[in-house]
């Protein structure tokens, strides 16, 4: 029996508009593992920072985290073996069948996440245990089951289990957070002083309608 472990996370936001503070890309990360070691690595350093009076939030959050919480953040990351699957979805490129809705949009990046990004990893392994973040109704936790389930059905033998639960009650999550914040600070503002942080545990990353020139917005 071998189990893989996968964590998922996003960034940006729903606005299918240009105007300030609205994204311009939608992102999908995950993090996938053998072992949950940085998650329990992580709460020791939640410990640590404590007693050093670091300025802490309810947990690890890369958007509201003070710079020197991120460092330490990304130094712990550095010593953990994970790998880092990211599909960038450029909004004003989404057809409008596409972005219909928010589910809608979920289960099409969501697909192609786990078909082109995952699967090459996931026949590998005869369990999955995949974990998400910030997927708020039950609609979009379904959209996110289905796109797993129509990939994993390719593979005869392997078990999998959906999971969703807010970012602050596992640490894995806060893993896969860090890693779609400094993957956005790179296409959204070219800032890769994080995104070096990382570069060498990103297996896949695909700008999904790289081909695409029609704007639809």
């Amino acid at each position: 029996m071998t189990r893989l472990y996968l964590f998922a996370d996003e960034a940006g936001d729903f606005e299918f508009r240009r105007g300030k503070n609205i994204s311009r890309y939608f992102i999908l990360c995950t993090v996938t593992m053998t072992t949950c070691a940085v998650g329990h690595a992580l709460l020791d350093l939640r410990r640590r920072l404590a007693w050093e009076n670091a300025p802490l939030g309810e947990y690890f959050h890369a958007t509201t985290d003070k710079q020197v919480v991120r460092d330490a953040v990304f130094a712990e990351l550095a010593n953990h073996d994970f790998h880092v699957q990211a599909t960038i979805m450029e909004k004003t490129k989404a057809q409008p069948q596409v972005r219909r809705d928010k589910p809608r949009f979920y289960q099409y990046g969501w697909y192609y996440h786990f078909r082109f990004g995952l699967r090459p990893r996931l026949g590998q392994y005869t369990e999955l245990l995949a974990t998400a973040a910030s997927l708020g109704t039950r609609r979009e936790r379904i959209a996110f089951s289905d796109a797993v389930e129509n990939v994993l059905l390719q593979f005869a033998g392997t078990e999998w289990r959906t999971y969703c639960c807010p970012a602050s009650s596992d640490p894995c999550l806060q893993v896969a957070d860090y890693c779609a914040w400094a993957i956005q600070r790179k296409w959204e503002l070219n800032d890769t002083r994080s995104y070096a942080l990382i570069a060498n545990r990103i297996g896949y990353q695909y700008d999904l309608w790289q081909q695409g020139t029609k704007l639809f917005y």
